[in-house]
């Protein structure tokens, strides 16, 4: 615990934008030049992107915002979890669910082993972004949760809107866009029965601050909230939990016909021209939203076809 206090502190310093030297770093922290060499390495395993220019000392190539632990608690009226460093958010969830409560969240500030959709990595630089999976138990079972992913999308879109954030957009079943890039995604997992209880672990990922290194090894546009006028994670973090409870519950009572008009407001790509990617063919079409159980409607030679769930996605034409 006081190695990673100590990672944070070395953070704070270095975030002022202006070059600190390993000596004043030293005497601030009261420990060795060359333990301070140490701390700066681990951040830089971690994915930190750290500029180090001899006779001028450290600085953050890009801004972190850190998470603020007890405003986060004191924020969230559910059990928080709060990770410097955890495998997955997401697999720690899973593995508790027994003892978890709908609400619950779990928010990290790295990620060894971040989970994607179709078991992709999700690249996760400490403290660059938000790592977060909030937990929900469905009484009705895994056949009542079509569509949550887009109840999601609808929540977090809702909270980037109301912080002023432009230019956000849904894309079909589980990415948040900011400018046409991928700026947030989703990953929902279950466990339980088709007809009884069924606990859901829905995790988030959302582009804070990039690090370049980090960038360059995604394979896909992407956007992150760097240089606008946000709160910091903790405030983000609050208030996405706050409007997901608020929508889980809305979606429990109404299901997704109470989301319908929220998607198509910010649904990236209807109207236009799409290539839906599936398993064994491509499908080229005009997309026309979503129907009430979720899937995705595609005009095709004049008529509608809908699509659900498999190894779909959803590209432009």
């Amino acid at each position: 615990m006081e190695q990673w206090q100590r990672k944070r502190d070395i953070i704070a310093m270095l975030s002022t934008q202006e070059f600190v030297s390993g000596e004043a770093l030293a005497e601030r922290l009261g420990i060795s030049r060359a333990a301070i060499s140490k701390h700066i390495d681990v951040l830089e395993t971690l994915g930190l992107s750290i500029y180090s220019v001899k006779g001028r000392g450290y600085k953050l190539a890009t801004p972190v915002s850190l998470i603020d632990e007890s405003r986060l608690k004191q924020g969230i009226e559910r059990r928080c979890f709060y990770f410097d460093d955890i495998p997955s958010t997401n697999a720690f969830m899973l593995s508790h669910s027994e003892e978890l409560e709908s609400g619950d969240v779990c928010i990290a500030e790295h990620q060894s082993a971040g989970r994607g959709r179709r078991g992709r990595k999700w690249v996760s630089p400490y403290g660059s972004h938000l790592y977060f999976s909030l937990f929900w138990r469905l009484t009705d079972g895994m056949s009542k949760a079509m569509g949550l992913s887009l109840v999601v999308g609808c929540s977090l879109a809702k909270v980037l809107k109301d912080l002023g954030v432009a230019g956000i957009g849904l894309k079909w079943p589980n990415d948040v866009y900011l400018d046409g890039r991928k700026l947030a995604g989703i990953l929902v997992e279950m466990k339980g029965q088709a007809d009884s209880n069924c606990e859901l672990i829905i995790g988030i990922g959302v582009n804070m601050a990039m690090p370049d290194a980090q960038g360059e090894v995604i394979d896909q546009p992407w956007a992150d909230l760097q240089g606008l006028a946000m709160p910091g994670k903790t405030e983000f973090a609050v208030r996405l939990q706050r409007q997901l409870q608020a929508d889980l519950a809305l979606f429990e009572r109404e299901g997704l016909k109470a989301f319908l008009e929220r998607w198509q407001a910010s649904d990236s790509f209807i109207g236009k021209p799409v290539n839906l990617i599936m398993a064994d063919k491509v499908e080229t079409g005009i997309c026309r939203g979503i129907d009430e159980q979720g899937a995705l409607l595609l005009e095709v030679a004049g008529e509608s076809k809908s699509y659900i769930g498999g190894e779909i996605s959803l590209r432009p034409a």
